[in-house]
């Protein structure tokens, strides 16, 4: 017995599949952003133990309030209660781990965006990584930057 997918056997499923698979990969490689993860992996305070990539010292400021809700540089809206930041050449998607070098605290964050454009600082942080790092008040702070993962250049969800 033969199976028949609009009357024409084998080579019918055949071409049904391979039509399905063409629509599937067209639809992954639209390039359309995806939504920012509301806490990238790994998120928040810490990340301890982890074995940083690369490591860069200077200076971190954050982002306006004015900003919340606008577009990013990846496509996604900045949210000024994420775990997230902007830098001027790493991937979309990369993980770092960031150090308020006068209070040892640490945050980790996913770059969404592009910046800071002003000479002498490497970071731009979300209102909240830059609270829990401890730095509102004076609005920059000496940070150490450790990428613990590369990003792909996409925002995951």
């Amino acid at each position: 017995m033969t199976t028949r997918v609009n009357g024409r056997g084998a080579r019918g499923l055949a071409r049904l599949v391979l039509a399905l698979l063409i629509g599937c990969a067209a639809l992954a490689c639209s390039g359309r952003p995806s939504a920012i993860a509301a806490t990238p992996r790994p998120v928040g305070s810490g990340s301890a133990g982890a074995t940083a990539l690369e490591t860069v010292v200077g200076t971190a400021s954050y982002y306006s309030d004015r900003l919340h809700n606008r577009r990013t540089a990846s496509g996604v809206p900045y949210d000024r209660n994420a775990w997230v930041a902007a830098h001027r050449s790493y991937p979309f998607g990369t993980v770092l781990r960031v150090t308020n070098l006068e209070n040892g605290r640490t945050v980790t964050v996913q770059v969404v965006d592009r910046g800071p454009f002003v000479r002498g600082r490497i970071l731009d942080l979300s209102r909240r990584a830059a609270e829990e790092l401890g730095f509102i008040r004076q609005g920059l702070a000496r940070v150490r930057v450790e990428v613990l993962e590369w990003g792909t250049g996409r925002v995951v969800r």
